[in-house]
């Protein structure tokens, strides 16, 4: 009975194993250098190979740490490739299982990856070749995988690689193109890993993810290579010189020791001579091309070839130069065949423009105090005019003439105090919108000897501050569009609106442009105040006790009482004066109050004295 369950069981699992099974990669590490180059450049009539040459495992009988591997899994980025690793290259097959790793001692490392890294590599792996492109680009999508993604080795470990390129016979150093995007920093497991968190004898520490962006995953049991983790597919590329002999060298190798292993797989076909078109230019990027620019987009290939370009996937039929000029967004492709082989390459790049930058032209008039041709200009008046009101533009930066804009140079500094230099006068103003692009808009500068309407202030009231002695205080409230001064005589001006120390009286309020553009209209206004005592002794000298002024506004109602508040006298603003009696009888000599109602209820009080 429990045999025959044993064989059920069997007959149950065996599908899973053989699925499992299936889905690990497989490979073969028999082939030669030039069938590894081939498979990786698919024999492409784009590239001249020549010299290929592969080296590594030496020390371990019947195996070699090179091969190329085939896939099935659907999981894993690549269906055929190329792998070198730093053991045995057949190690390479999953499930991941943790080891130590393979390699020996003996198994020397490579000078280049060396001096490219500052590692001291050993059991190292190299396939190298000469190549001549036809094209002026060269790339290949690979990914590095490591059994130093365990526990916290990223943290302090790599094993090393490189993708070694430079001119045939050159003295110069190699350039590694295994790095990240944009950068010279290289692929490895300590330049590429998450967070990892780990016991140190009993101390919980951390160590911060670095570029985790281009990390891909950890592997189990279930992962098609026998590596711990693994980057995401990665691209390297060079730009080179058409015709020019390249020499190439992929190399990968243990840092000072053997454990831990790392393979990188290259894809199949991947390999190529391409075209390089410079990159999309897009919003999104911040690097489309400005509104009204023409952009050329140039493959620098040779006259001889033939090319045919393409918007948007439709063929521009006159157009069979090597380079393109864009004047409209588009997706633009070409095709180019190149002679005298039968190699045809295209590649294509999406072209955007940035909003337009619509400014106005404007004008600023100033007039000519002195008459002598010149005045003084607050160019900044006329910003939001010339901006159109776009607050998306940066400050504007005027200029005296267009070429000193275009070359930034000579900026006007003062722009809140110009003094034109011609009349008229014309400035260039130059503002940048958040996409780096510019534009220019015209000021006119203008003298006038004559009033200028929208230069003349308008009074809108003024507001007094009375009934205070030697503090009355008076401010002219107005509206208008330039510099003012201020006067509440006609004669003499000031730059503040406010006046102090203002004596009771009738004035007339005005605002006049400093430069002589014009006069507002007088505005008529009053300070009331009253006297602090009175002497009615009949020697015509301050007899009676007065408002002064209040004649002179609405009707208003004064009542007068003594200091235990009895009423003395009540009288209107047409009758002000009151001459200290009450019924014909002299008061005494004493402090005396008054309660002044106005028409609109505005009640103000106050008290003063009688002296005999």
């Amino acid at each position: 009975m429990k045999s025959l369950l044993l064989i059920l069981i069997l007959f149950v699992l065996l599908p899973a194993f053989t699925t499992i099974k299936a889905q690990v990669i497989s490979v073969d590490d028999t082939k030669t250098a030039n069938e590894l180059v081939s498979l990786l450049t698919n024999n492409s009539s784009c590239l001249q190979i020549i010299n290929e040459s592969v080296s590594g495992d030496s020390f371990t009988s019947g195996k070699n740490s090179y091969g190329i591997f085939n896939n099935t899994n659907p999981n894993f980025p690549f269906q055929s490739g190329i792998v070198l690793s730093t053991w045995s290259s057949t190690q390479s097959v999953g499930p991941f299982v943790r080891n130590l790793g393979g390699g020996n001692n003996a198994w020397l490392g490579d000078s280049d990856l060396n001096q490219s890294l500052n590692i001291n590599s050993i059991n190292a792996t190299v396939l190298e070749f000469d190549f001549i492109a036809l094209t002026n680009k060269i790339s290949f999508n690979y990914f590095f995988a490591s059994n130093e993604y365990q526990d916290d080795f990223p943290c302090n470990y790599s094993d090393g690689f490189a993708f070694l390129i430079k001119e045939k016979g050159s003295l110069t150093a190699y350039q590694n193109l295994a790095v990240l995007p944009n950068t010279s920093v290289a692929v490895s497991s300590q330049n590429i890993h998450p967070a990892i968190r780990f016991n140190d004898n009993g101390v919980l520490k951390t160590c911060n993810a670095v570029n985790e962006t281009y990390f891909e995953q950890y592997n189990n049991n279930s992962s098609p290579i026998n590596y711990a983790g693994q980057t995401k597919v990665l691209n390297a590329q060079a730009i080179v010189t058409p015709g020019t002999t390249y020499h190439i060298k992929l190399v990968i190798g243990d840092d000072a020791v053997n454990y831990y292993d790392s393979a990188i797989f290259i894809e199949a076909a991947s390999f190529n001579s391409a075209i390089d078109l410079g990159t999309d230019k897009l919003l999104a990027t911040n690097n489309a091309v400005c509104f009204g620019e023409d952009y050329i987009i140039d493959t620098q290939l040779s006259n001889s070839y033939t090319y045919k370009w393409y918007k948007n996937d439709v063929l521009l039929p006159l157009e069979t130069d090597p380079s393109y000029t864009v004047k409209n967004p588009g997706i633009y492709k070409v095709e180019v065949t190149l002679s005298p082989s039968d190699c045809s390459v295209s590649n294509e790049i999406k072209i955007e423009y940035t909003p337009e930058i619509i400014l106005n032209n404007a004008t600023l008039i100033q007039c000519d105090i002195d008459e002598d041709g010149k005045s003084l200009f607050d160019l900044t008046q006329a910003d939001t005019e010339i901006q159109n009101n776009n607050s998306g533009l940066s400050t504007l930066i005027y200029y005296e003439n267009l070429a000193d804009a275009q070359a930034n140079i000579n900026p006007i500094l003062n722009s809140t105090g110009y003094i034109n230099q011609s009349n008229p006068q014309t400035l260039i103003a130059k503002t940048i919108n958040s996409y780096g692009c510019f534009n220019y808009g015209l000021l006119t500068l203008e003298i006038s000897n004559e009033s200028i309407p929208d230069r003349v202030a308008t009074i809108t009231a003024v507001t007094t501050n009375d009934f205070a002695g030697n503090e009355n205080t008076v401010e002219i409230e107005y509206t208008g569009v330039s510099e003012y001064e201020f006067s509440i005589d006609g004669i003499h001006y000031q730059d503040n609106p406010r006046f102090l120390n203002i004596t009771a009286g009738n004035y007339f309020a005005y605002v006049r442009e400093k430069n002589g553009c014009g006069i507002s209209n007088p505005f008529s206004f009053t300070i009331l105040d009253y006297s602090r005592y009175f002497t009615p002794n009949g020697d015509g000298f301050n007899d009676t006790w007065t408002i002064k002024n209040l004649n002179l506004l609405a009707p208003a109602t004064i009542t007068i009482f003594d200091r235990f508040g009895k009423l003395l006298k009540q009288f209107n603003s047409t009758n002000l004066h009151w001459n200290g009696t009450l019924n014909g009888h002299l008061l005494p000599a004493d402090d005396y109050w008054f309660n002044l109602v106005f028409e609109d209820g505005k009640n103000i009080k106050g008290h003063f004295s009688l002296k005999r």
